[in-house]
């Protein structure tokens, strides 16, 4: 079992149990299985996130049961001009967590069958309810002359189809109008990584300098604090998701004390301009009125801020505060990089480039590796929020569990090597374990009587770590210069005097 198999695996048990009375509602039903539940629920999941809807919105579209002809889920998109999208959902999911299982060819000829007859308005059909009503609607735009483009999602936690499946849907003859996709576990966790979408409209003032060089738009210009506090207020740390950290908050942070405090005196804010090195943000497109002189409304597309983001919450947390002070003479640098191809390389190097206010260290350089993000997402289905990013606002909750002490706790009781914690203290993990994990050695880090039942070793396997510590994936091997005395190397022998034994190795 893969880690993205027991993320999707240990969300489709969520949802099984948290919308069981809603699915039974949705589906006409009172089925009570764990299979069947569970099958829901991941068609559920799918449509979840490949339509970006709520739970709730997921929900109206399942159309699973008896006489659903092969259709586990449809959405009927929008109009726009004389079209109309249909997504259709098909799961098959497997109890089993192994991931070897091809998408069932007779489902597929299943569906072709059924896609044949669904949008011929002259062809009668008998479904259950909830797809009738769906396919009602369809037949009735046809009718009135709007043209269907159909997306056919075939969703498993395993392989896709085989070839001899794609030979039938090659000789359907549907063309491009019905299009076939595969979504697994692989697929959904990606989806799920992906920073959502923000676009919206900043509001400058004074001049403003826009240059092309290189195929590329740059922008420099000057914001209100206000502007700033009002576009967190709407998207907060999602402005932040390709920044090497989040808010360091106050509490022992200089540089974030200082632009505080020269916010809180009226008669600095005139030069806070001049008072932090501005702020950094990219975006696949910005367009304004260039027939302007000043005062620009720019359009910005698919908007992240990778530097100043420090900045920016201090900005919006102070103005907070004080929302009936006057800000109005308060403004920031900004700087606005248009990056059509968004590539992921570049914009690592720019945020490496560019951060350099507030110091970044190894673990902010490491927050944004996909084993971290899966830890995230993991773990909030588990009820706690793990903090990949250097993050010092814990608001006092006890589920949240910092990257830090996370590692911290999997080194000293995971992996039996407390003598490593203090040489190591900012070496985040790899792959070596999963969410569950993780947890269960945060919680006894806090509570050694506490007693937490967890799915998934770091090999997949189901269970407690192996006695000494050397459950599943050993993970990377690390050099370090010394050891606790008494500690033995990889060689079996006993480290003296601080030093480790031959090789200078550890396993962790």
């Amino acid at each position: 079992m893969t880690i993205n198999m027991g993320i999707i695996g240990q969300r489709v048990k969520h949802i099984a149990k948290q919308y069981k009375n809603n699915i039974q509602q949705q589906l006409n039903t009172t089925k009570q299985d764990e299979n069947f539940l569970n099958s829901v629920a991941f068609v559920l999941l799918c449509i979840q996130i490949v339509l970006d809807k709520s739970p709730e919105e997921a929900i109206d579209s399942l159309t699973e049961g008896g006489n659903d002809a092969g259709i586990d889920g449809l959405h009927i998109g929008d109009l726009q001009d004389d079209e109309f999208t249909v997504t259709i959902f098909q799961g098959k999911y497997q109890r089993k967590l192994e991931g070897t299982s091809h998408f069932p060819e007779n489902a597929v000829v299943k569906l072709l069958v059924t896609l044949k007859a669904l949008f011929d308005p002259d062809k009668t059909l008998n479904f259950n309810p909830q797809l009738q009503l769906r396919i009602e609607e369809i037949r009735a735009l046809v009718l009135d002359g709007y043209r269907p483009n159909v997306r056919v999602m075939l969703c498993n936690n395993g392989l896709p189809w085989k070839q001899e499946a794609q030979q039938y849907i090659d000789a359907a003859g549907f063309g491009n109008q019905v299009s076939w996709f595969h979504i697994n576990h692989e697929r959904l966790v990606q989806l799920l990584l992906q920073p959502k979408s923000i676009s919206d409209k900043l509001q400058l003032v004074g001049e403003a300098v826009v240059e092309e060089f290189n195929y590329r738009r740059v922008l420099i210009g000057k914001i209100s604090v206000n502007e700033i506090k009002n576009l967190f207020d709407r998207y907060g740390d999602n402005l932040l998701e390709r920044n090497l950290r989040r808010y360091l908050g106050l509490h022992h942070n200089r540089v974030n004390q200082e632009i505080r405090e020269s916010l809180l005196k009226p008669e600095k804010r005139p030069n806070f301009y001049f008072y932090n090195n501005g702020i950094t943000m990219i975006c696949s497109q910005f367009r304004y009125n260039a027939l302007q002189h000043q005062n620009y409304s720019v359009k910005i597309d698919n908007l992240q801020i990778i530097n100043g983001g420090q900045t920016c919450m201090t900005i919006a947390n102070t103005l907070r505060e004080l929302p009936d002070d006057d800000f109005e003479a308060a403004f920031v640098l900004l700087r606005l990089y248009e990056l059509e191809d968004l590539n992921q390389a570049l914009l690592y190097e720019i945020t490496k480039a560019t951060n350099s206010q507030t110091p970044v260290d190894l673990r902010d350089y490491r927050s944004n590796d996909d084993i971290q993000r899966k830890l995230e997402i993991a773990a909030k289905d588990l009820g706690y929020e793990y903090k990949r990013k250097r993050d010092a606002v814990l608001n006092g909750t006890s589920n949240i569990i910092p990257a830090t002490v996370a590692a911290k706790a999997v080194f000293a009781i995971w992996r039996r090597k407390p003598y490593l914690v203090p040489f190591r203290e900012r070496e985040i993990f790899g792959n070596g374990g999963n969410a569950g994990i993780v947890i269960l050695q945060v919680r006894d880090h806090y509570d050694a009587n506490l007693s937490i039942i967890y799915r998934g070793g770091a090999d997949g396997k189901a269970g407690q770590p192996a006695p000494g510590g050397q459950g599943g994936n050993p993970g990377k091997r690390v050099r370090l210069s010394s050891a606790q005395p008494g500690a033995k190397g990889p060689d079996g022998k006993t480290a003296q005097n601080g030093h480790q034994g031959k090789g200078g190795k550890v396993q962790l």
